[in-house]
């Protein structure tokens, strides 16, 4: 059941204005007002966001917002992504819709998107129709999050709990090091648990690669790196002896675990697929 205010927009999807995004290399941000809406608040708005991350922010929301978010590069690659959305604690004023050509499937309640949690679906699924709340006061409300567009494959582990707590395969271990957002040779120092997982603090004696800097260097002298890493609760980490090669994906500037093999594995494993010629790509491993 459409809330009466909602239904009343669907007739005007054709007169929405458009809004294009401001972008800094693959991040795409929006900021709007709704007071540009007042005096004729059943305007819809378009926006584009086309880059691969980025965020939202809709200040003083008024009337209703359609948010259109695909990659700035289209191919048929672009069919199997998932967009994910990380709505800020302090979002209000608004409830987040589904918008499949016209049919809108109910998302994030309002008091839902102040939990903050990470909610993902299939961009087949459509656009985002963010409406606002009526409310005779609207000056501290505003909709904010921040959003990524990940394969489906990340959608579907996110949402499985088994998935990212599984021991890797031999080739998923190889690939991991190929492919991941960061790839680091450590040891774990500490294990806290917080609200919904774990978190694992390394010390990095080795950094291959990372997205962003979820690791911090010791400084010029110091050849070590630190930071910590996100897990499932249900994962059930330990701290241990001795160094393991963590991989792993960057989700909305946090570290979260993939193959984290010991690097003693590893290095064997890497050593037989080398001989074999089957290594997806070089590291090096002096």
């Amino acid at each position: 059941m459409l809330s009466p205010m909602l239904a009343s927009f669907l007739p005007l999807l054709l007169l929405c204005r458009i809004s294009f995004c401001q972008y800094s290399s693959d991040q795409c941000s929006w900021r709007g007002s709704g007071l540009t809406h007042e005096g004729h608040t059943r305007d819809v708005e378009q926006v584009y966001l086309r880059c691969s991350q980025g965020s939202l922010e809709w200040l003083y929301p008024t009337g209703a917002i359609i948010v259109n978010l695909r990659p700035n590069t289209m191919s048929p690659a672009a069919a199997r992504l998932s967009v994910c959305i990380k709505p800020s604690k302090d979002s209000s004023g608004t409830n987040i819709y589904l918008d499949r050509n016209g049919k809108l499937r109910l998302l994030l309640r309002e008091e839902e998107q102040a939990e903050g949690k990470v909610h993902c679906f299939s961009i087949q699924e459509g656009a985002l129709f963010i409406e606002a709340i009526p409310r005779t006061d609207i000056s501290r409300r505003i909709t904010a999050f921040q959003y990524e567009l990940v394969s489906d494959r990340l959608r579907e582990e996110a949402q499985s709990p088994a998935a990212p707590c599984r021991p890797c395969t031999d080739a998923e271990m190889l690939l991991a090091v190929c492919t991941n957002d960061f790839v680091a040779r450590g040891i774990i120092k500490d294990v806290g648990l917080e609200e919904e997982h774990s978190q694992v603090s390394v010390e990095i004696s080795r950094l291959y690669r990372q997205k962003t800097r979820v690791f911090l260097s010791g400084g010029v002298r110091v050849r070590s790196w630190t930071g910590n890493i996100k897990m499932p609760m249900q994962c059930r980490v330990k701290p241990g002896d001795g160094e393991f090669l963590f991989t792993g994906t960057v989700r909305f500037g946090e570290a979260w675990m993939g193959c984290a093999p010991r690097y003693k594995d590893f290095l064997r494993l890497y050593r037989e697929a080398e001989l074999q010629g089957t290594n997806p790509c070089h590291v090096d491993t002096d």
